[in-house]
């Protein structure tokens, strides 16, 4: 095929008819398709009035949020259900252990992070840090990876919080999070990890890896739709509620009580997100997270292995430990790969920052790059189509 002329901002080029079913590559981002149980369940739960406990008089039906509760609690391992708190999404997450710690701190403290991390951390820490209330450390990686014995090199005597990512969105790499945590625990230090890219891909055991506070969304690698994510913590004595409202217990009190999780919680849950998070891990558990990650990682090879012969396409990392393809094509810019993927060849993809400026900084000067991310609903097939599709475009003389 021959791409003759390309205008991304005009939307006009000339090339020959391709097949117009979509390919979806953009899974680090949200999931697409859902499982049928995961599509199943958010019907059942719209189909009825929802049962809340202490809000209604509607005979029992599905507790989803009790019932996900432990589901998750289980998945995580970390043995306390009522830990176990919903929110929107990991940003959300986040945002509630990252400002709820100094909170109740009180006081100035000092936060180590990485180079590494998405905005959903790099933004609370930032202005935080400019609204005078912490001190930030930022620890380069390399080559995606955070070397532990950095970590304790950038303790100091009034480090209080340490917030990393389990799992790279720009890299694909993977953490060491149990030698981070046992570094951060010694000191007791409290540790936010974000799991926002491992949560169902690779097995997270939050007493293993020292957790305090545990961040994850539900639509991503669990499969579950926009809107629903969570944060798992240890000692809710340590975090302050950021938010405040009706529980539909001690409705007495103006103030929010103290016990977990209706310390966290205000307002009526996202149901029908809860549903689908209790779905979505039903399918990984019955379809076992070791087999979704290895399909996954096997059709990312397959894509990295056919794209990295041709010189005028580099690979940022050949070796991911998540589904994640980060590459860009020299002499084209990563907006107008992207553009002609999903233009011309209906690849959807993301291209630019994906959120994480400081470690594009590092790897391409803060250019940005297109990020093909895949999951075990992809095909063989789709990703000989993507590496077709990939070579052409690196043919294109401007």
């Amino acid at each position: 095929m021959t791409l003759k002329y390309i205008n991304r901002d005009a939307g006009t080029f000339q090339v020959n008819p391709v097949d117009d079913e979509m390919i979806y590559l953009n899974n680090a981002a949200t999931t697409w398709p859902k499982p049928d149980c995961v599509k199943d369940a958010v019907m059942e739960c719209i189909s009825m009035p929802v049962y809340e406990p202490g809000r209604t008089t509607m005979k029992e039906q599905t507790d989803y949020p009790y019932e996900t509760r432990k589901r998750v609690a289980d998945f995580f391992s970390s043995g306390r259900p009522e830990n176990v708190i919903f929110t929107q999404n990991a940003t959300d997450s986040l945002n509630m252990a990252i400002h709820g710690r100094v909170l109740e701190a009180g006081g100035r403290m000092h936060v180590i992070t990485s180079d590494l991390e998405h905005n959903s951390v790099l933004r609370p820490l930032f202005t935080l840090r400019r609204a005078g209330k912490i001190d930030l450390s930022i620890i380069p990686s390399k080559d995606g990876i955070i070397d532990p014995e950095m970590v304790a090199e950038a303790v100091r005597p009034d480090t209080g919080m340490a917030v990393f990512n389990h799992g790279s969105n720009v890299l694909g790499t993977v953490q060491d999070l149990e030698s981070i945590g046992r570094i951060l625990s010694t000191e007791d230090i409290f540790f936010v990890i974000d799991a926002a890219q491992t949560a169902g891909l690779v097995t997270v055991d939050f007493e293993k890896i020292h957790a305090d506070a545990l961040a994850f969304t539900g639509h991503k690698y669990l499969f579950g739709i926009a809107g629903i994510g969570g944060l798992v913590i240890r000692s809710p004595e340590k975090l302050a509620p950021v938010r405040q409202g009706g529980t539909g217990a001690d409705s007495s009190n103006v103030y929010m009580g103290d016990v977990p999780p209706e310390k966290f919680e205000a307002g009526t849950h996202n149901y029908p997100g809860i549903a689908s998070l209790y779905a979505g891990l039903d399918f990984i558990n019955r379809s076992g997270p070791g087999e979704i990650r290895r399909k996954s990682l096997e059709m990312t090879d397959m894509i990295i292995g056919g794209i990295s012969g041709c010189d005028r396409v580099k690979v940022y990392n050949k070796d991911p430990a998540l589904p994640i393809v980060l590459f860009n094509i020299d002499g084209i810019d990563c907006e107008d790969t992207g553009f002609m993927l999903s233009n011309v060849y209906s690849i959807v993809s993301r291209s630019g920052l994906h959120c994480s400026p400081l470690v594009h900084n590092s790897i391409d000067g803060g250019r940005g790059a297109v990020r093909l991310s895949l999951s075990c609903m992809n095909t063989v097939e789709e990703c000989e189509k993507t590496v077709k599709a990939i070579l052409e475009i690196a043919q294109y003389e401007d």
